[in-house]
């Protein structure tokens, strides 16, 4: 057994050599992803950029057009006037559509399932208190009295 002691050490240098080669090639291919994904990136925003400067020249447009026929503060005040609707309408339509509630009604009946949505029904209501059934002449009003 003593000439595989040194197999041993060839296994572990062997797997060693095997796990350094592996994180290498694992973290080349991470640098080459995050390159090509920071160009991405910065290609995108130069993107959004340009396109934030041709929408203040067609704002500048539309101004210089309402300026023909109105003052100068009063084109502008209409550009931005149209601005801020077209602003609220596009956030209006990127906001999230949340269903209704039911409206109540006052003096309606009570809706068939209690409103924690377990779809369980109420409890019947008994038409006396309890422990008056069957005893005649019981009065809730009298003093109760153990014997």
């Amino acid at each position: 057994m003593e000439h595989l002691d040194h197999l041993e050490h060839l296994d572990k240098d062997l797997v060693d050599e095997l796990a350094q080669v592996a994180r290498e090639t694992v973290r080349d291919e991470l640098r080459e992803q995050g390159r090509k994904r920071r160009r991405a990136a910065v290609l995108y925003g130069a993107s959004g950029a340009v396109a934030l400067y041709a929408g203040a020249a067609v704002a500048l447009a539309v101004g210089l057009a309402w300026a023909i026929l109105l003052p100068a503060w009063a084109a502008a005040l209409v550009t931005a006037v149209i601005l801020g609707a077209v602003a609220g309408a596009l956030r209006e339509a990127g906001r999230p559509r949340r269903p209704h509630a039911p409206h109540r009604v006052v003096g309606g009946t009570a809706p068939g399932a209690p409103p924690s949505g377990t779809g369980l029904p109420y409890p019947p209501v008994p038409a006396e208190p309890p422990g008056l059934s069957g005893r005649p002449g019981a009065d809730p009003e009298a003093p109760h009295h153990r014997s």
